[in-house]
């Protein structure tokens, strides 16, 4: 008797941990943006408080990890080769990654500002029709803006490029 109440208790116990086991009917690591990425802002079509200008175009490489708990509901951690790390996260299939960057806007007076930058991005076709989530290519802005008062002025400095997120092979 003793023997098959552990027999009974054992194949319980292994149907419980194969039925945790078990590989749902999709996967939330498929919703998420993980990998290596090409970033590169295009500052040949830079704006700078609505006026078209050149600025320096920006190719960097982007080290991506992130969770979802659902397929618009993500966040991590980018890591760029410049040297900085920043939060992503995705709400309603648009990509976000914001940042300070210290020292952006010199100062005549020899004195900077730090700007805020937020990239926004999302998956785009071929045919650049937005929302295709099996895309390898994301499109969107690079914004940085500047705080109001900065360097005597009381107009912010606002500079977005077209941006442009390709995951590497």
């Amino acid at each position: 008797m003793r023997r098959s109440r552990t027999m009974l208790c054992l194949v319980t116990i292994g149907a419980v941990v194969a039925g945790g086991n078990a590989t749902p009917a999709y996967a939330a690591d498929d919703w998420g943006l993980n990998g290596t990425f090409t970033a590169t802002s295009n500052g040949e079509w830079a704006r700078t408080n609505d006026v078209f200008h050149d600025e320096n175009s920006i190719r960097t490489t982007w080290t991506i990890s992130t969770v979802c708990s659902y397929p618009t509901e993500c966040t991590g951690t980018v890591s760029s080769d410049a040297g900085w790390t920043a939060p992503i996260y995705q709400t309603g299939g648009m990509w976000y990654v914001k940042r300070t960057v210290k020292n952006w806007e010199p100062c005549p007076d020899g004195t900077s500002a730090d700007g805020f930058q937020v990239f926004w991005f999302q998956p785009m076709t071929p045919g650049g029709d937005a929302g295709d989530p099996t895309s390898n290519t994301l499109l969107g802005e690079d914004q940085t803006t500047g705080p109001s008062g900065a360097c005597g002025r009381s107009l912010s400095l606002f500079i977005n490029m077209p941006f442009k997120l390709v995951k590497q092979a």
